[in-house]
């Protein structure tokens, strides 16, 4: 993924939400079930002794179950938690990957101090193409190649960008998907580059909005009037890129989870 420092190495305990809802092993399914008809914002719950975690509810465990079925009868006790220093990205492997909608946080004892959601992953992961990276990335390639060059916003057609990146992750494609859906997605950054196209930063975006049928994006354009050979478009050739139907997408094994889920299960 093409994120700034920062997001890269983001921690959960600075998305996480430490005001967290739970239930008690010995509430009712009814009493549960009531809860999550009247919540907006909640389809389940960490359940919990003494802030211990001990499972996890949800809807569709009290599908078909005795209203007055005690909810440990009925939760998921095999189940995915974070620890608040796991970085964010790990999370969001986690959560994209299982399907699920929030990820208990527990510290090292398997107490619960909060819980991250796939909208708190997709806040922290917003690709940041502020104009200050972009200012830095014309500075490096005036300093290097000589050159006075300016910078525009305008909209670029897909099918002409070179890419300068040969592989995206699948996992990580649909959460830039998922953003593109929910117009959070920010701009490309590309280089004109005496009118070849090359996209510098946003490869997961321009592939999801390909998948998307979207023919141009907003993008951060750094313009080199006279077509001058980068060594980045070398390095395009020397790989066959020439369009982003290059790029290949990996998807990798699922992701290991981290130690503290494997303490919780044993």
């Amino acid at each position: 993924m093409s994120v700034s420092a920062g997001a890269d190495h983001a921690l959960v305990r600075s998305y996480m939400t430490e005001d967290v809802e739970t239930v008690e092993p010995s509430a009712t399914v009814g009493d549960v079930a009531q809860r999550v008809v009247e919540s907006a914002d909640h389809s389940g719950f960490p359940v919990t002794t003494d802030r211990y975690v001990e499972g996890f509810i949800t809807a569709s465990d009290l599908l078909l179950s005795d209203h007055d079925a005690p909810i440990e009868s009925v939760m998921t006790t095999d189940i995915l938690v974070a620890h608040p220093s796991m970085k964010v990205t790990d999370a969001a492997r986690v959560i994209l990957r299982s399907g699920i909608q929030r990820l208990p946080v527990v510290d090292d004892e398997g107490n619960l101090v909060g819980i991250i959601s796939n909208a708190d992953v997709i806040r922290s992961q917003i690709e940041r193409a502020t104009p200050e990276k972009v200012g830095k990335l014309r500075r490096t390639l005036e300093g290097i190649h000589d050159l006075d060059l300016r910078e525009e916003r305008r909209e670029v057609p897909l099918a002409d960008l070179v890419p300068t990146q040969g592989k995206v992750y699948a996992d990580e494609l649909e959460g830039r998907r998922y953003e593109l859906e929910r117009g959070l997605a920010e701009p490309l950054v590309v280089i004109d580059d005496g009118g070849t196209l090359l996209l510098a930063d946003g490869h997961h975006r321009v592939l999801a909005a390909d998948r998307l049928a979207v023919d141009e994006m907003e993008a951060y354009v750094i313009v080199i009037d006279e077509f001058v050979e980068l060594g980045m478009l070398r390095t395009a050739r020397k790989e066959g890129l020439t369009g982003i139907d290059d790029i290949e997408v990996v998807d990798y094994a699922r992701h290991p989870l981290v130690e503290t889920t494997q303490r919780l299960q044993e």
